[in-house]
């Protein structure tokens, strides 16, 4: 596995990483499996896939439970990163960015990994209620404290990553990018590139869509988060399927998967991105990790870089 420096954190990580919010939270409910997926985070490590992805929200707490129990004996080996500020409230997802719920989710969160210290600590969201810089404030004690090595924070604007930075280091940028999700290109990955911090691209492979695992809506079942998702509904996923025609056209070129060819276009974005796709499976996982042994035309590169204009939904 090829290695990235993630951001100021001095540390390298495998060059893909892994979510686990799928393995617990939002997809595929009848397909989550605690002891395949405790299976697929050893062959992670196995694989040399470093950067583990959790949050608080997922489950709620139970991805980070699994997380922990599958995890606790390879500690020394991974960089192990959570996040917090997302709270579910009346079945709905919302922010919740006050100092006090922060810290009180940092010791959750450590209790639930079975660690002393998260290696990277991230504000899931930015709450509109709460000045960000009491958010990022009270997460900058927490790494005095020794409760946190590294700070990050996802789907946040340019401002505030700038106003965050003055505060303390922003080490990481997560957010979604991906052949069919490139707004983040405009503004945020530059950034990061400026200012010494690794992004971390969530959904690389579009949810699942563009491997072409998902040719009709009817395919979702009730539970998956997908199924409200405005890229998910029937005229959409019928109009997108030419973007997955078109990343197996260029699939077939490299003798290739189509979610190889998504994901090495992700990584050739810049060395300081490191994508984390998600799956439940070994064979996906496997699949996803070869990715990093694909080197893209740029003529190839631009052919799919195209794909995002002709995008039919917004991704939430």
């Amino acid at each position: 596995m090829q290695r990235r420096r993630l951001g100021s954190t001095g540390r390298e990580v495998g060059a893909i990483g892994l979510g686990c919010m799928g393995m617990s939270f939002a997809y595929g409910p009848s397909q989550r499996d605690d002891q395949e997926s405790t299976a697929v985070l050893h062959r992670a490590v196995d694989l040399g896939v470093t950067l583990i992805d959790t949050a608080d929200v997922y489950g709620p707490y139970t991805n980070e439970e699994l997380v922990g129990r599958a995890l606790r004996d390879l500690r020394t080996e991974l960089t192990l990163a959570s996040k917090c500020g997302l709270v579910i409230r009346d079945g709905r997802i919302v922010p919740d960015g006050r100092p006090e719920h922060l810290r009180a989710a940092c010791d959750a969160s450590l209790r639930r990994l079975g660690v002393e210290t998260i290696d990277l600590y991230q504000l899931h969201r930015v709450d509109p209620d709460v000045p960000l810089a009491e958010s990022w404030g009270a997460l900058a004690e927490l790494v005095t404290a020794g409760k946190i090595r590294h700070l990050g924070i996802s789907e946040a604007t340019v401002p505030q990553l700038t106003a965050a930075h003055r505060i303390h280091p922003v080490a990481t940028v997560q957010s979604e990018l991906s052949l069919w999700s490139q707004d983040q290109l405009a503004g945020v990955v530059p950034w990061c590139a400026t200012n010494d911090a690794a992004f971390i691209a969530y959904a690389p492979l579009g949810r699942g869509f563009l491997t072409g695992a998902i040719t009709t809506s009817d395919q979702l079942e009730a539970g998956d988060w997908r199924t409200g998702n405005p890229r998910f509904q029937a005229d959409a996923v019928a109009a997108n399927q030419k973007l997955v025609r078109a990343v197996a056209e260029v699939a077939e070129r490299y003798q290739a998967s189509a979610a190889q060819i998504a994901l090495a276009w992700v990584l050739g974005v810049g060395e300081h991105v490191v994508p984390i796709p998600g799956t439940k499976r070994i064979p996906y996982l496997e699949d996803n990790v070869r990715a990093t042994g694909i080197d893209l035309t740029p003529a190839d590169r631009a052919e799919l870089g195209r794909l995002a204009a002709d995008v039919v939904g917004t991704r939430y």
